[in-house]
C-alpha cells in the first residue's frame, strides 16, 4: 500500500463545517466506521458542505487513505513519539494521514495545560486542533490557546434529544462572543444534543461556525438520513 496522504498546510478543514465523531460506538467500528465515511462524503459533495469525520484511532489511519474528506483522531496526548506505550502521540496521527485531533472533549477530559500543550503540538505538526469546552467560561479560558476549532459541549446534553442551540442558546452564542475576544481566528463549534436542520440553522444563527455531531448519526436508524437532515440545515 503506498504511503498514506501528508496533511495539507494550515487547516484543512472548512467552515461552516460538519464533524462527525464516530466515538466507539460497536456500529461505528472497523467496516462500520468505512461505511459512514463514505456515506458522509458523498452526502458533503451532493449538499456542499464541509464535512469531517473522528473514527476510532485503530480506524484512522485507513478512513485517511481511503476518504477524501478530513479525518481526525479522536483524542492526542502531548507527549514525544517514543516509549510511550497506549499513547497517541501527534506524529502518530500525521505519520497515518490524519488531518488533527480532537482535544479534551467531555468524555476523555484533560487538564488545561495538557490542551496547551497538544494545541502547540498539533500546530507545529501542521495539523488542525478541536477543542472542546463545557461552557461558556470553559470555552473562554480554553480560547487563549488560540486552537483552530472549539467546540461547546454542556456534558448533560450530550447524546440526548435537546440541542444546546436550542435548549441553551445562551451557551452558544457567549461562547461565540467569548472566544471571538479571544481569539477572532478560532471558529466555535456547536455540540451536544444536535439531531435535525434546525438545531444546525439554529447554531450557526447564534454565530457557529458549524456542528459537532455524533449519536444523532452512529445511532440513528438510517445513518444516512441523519446525515442528510442534519446537511440541509445548512
Amino acid at each position: 500500500m503506498p504511503a498514506p496522504p501528508r496533511p495539507t498546510d494550515g487547516p484543512p478543514l472548512g467552515r461552516p463545517l460538519f464533524l462527525l465523531n464516530l466515538k466507539s460506538f460497536p456500529e461505528a467500528l472497523g467496516v462500520g466506521a468505512d461505511r459512514l465515511g463514505r456515506l458522509l462524503e458523498d452526502a458533503g459533495k451532493e449538499f456542499q458542505v464541509s464535512v469531517a469525520i473522528a473514527p476510532s484511532f485503530p480506524d484512522l489511519g485507513r478512513l485517511a487513505w481511503s476518504l477524501s474528506i478530513p479525518v481526525l483522531a479522536q483524542h492526542v496526548d502531548p507527549v514525544d513519539a517514543g516509549a510511550h506505550t497506549g499513547f497517541v502521540p501527534v506524529e502518530s496521527i500525521r505519520a497515518v494521514g490524519g488531518r488533527g485531533s480532537l482535544v479534551n472533549h467531555s468524555e476523555h477530559p484533560v487538564s488545561t495545560a495538557e490542551v496547551r500543550d497538544a494545541v502547540r503540538r498539533l500546530t507545529a505538526a501542521q495539523l488542525t486542533a478541536v477543542v472542546c469546552a463545557r461552557d461558556v467560561p470553559a470555552a473562554r479560558r480554553l480560547a487563549r490557546v488560540r486552537p483552530d476549532y472549539l467546540a461547546v459541549e454542556p456534558p448533560e446534553l450530550i447524546g440526548g434529544d435537546r440541542a444546546v442551540s436550542t435548549a441553551r442558546p445562551e451557551v452558544v452564542s457567549g461562547t461565540v462572543d467569548a472566544v471571538r475576544s479571544i481569539s477572532p481566528t478560532t471558529v466555535t463549534l456547536c455540540g451536544a444534543g444536535v439531531h435535525d436542520r434546525r438545531d444546525v440553522k439554529r447554531a450557526l444563527e447564534l454565530g457557529a461556525g458549524g456542528v459537532l455531531v455524533a449519536s444523532a448519526v452512529t445511532r440513528a436508524a438510517s445513518p444516512r438520513e441523519a446525515i442528510f437532515e442534519l446537511l440541509a440545515g445548512f
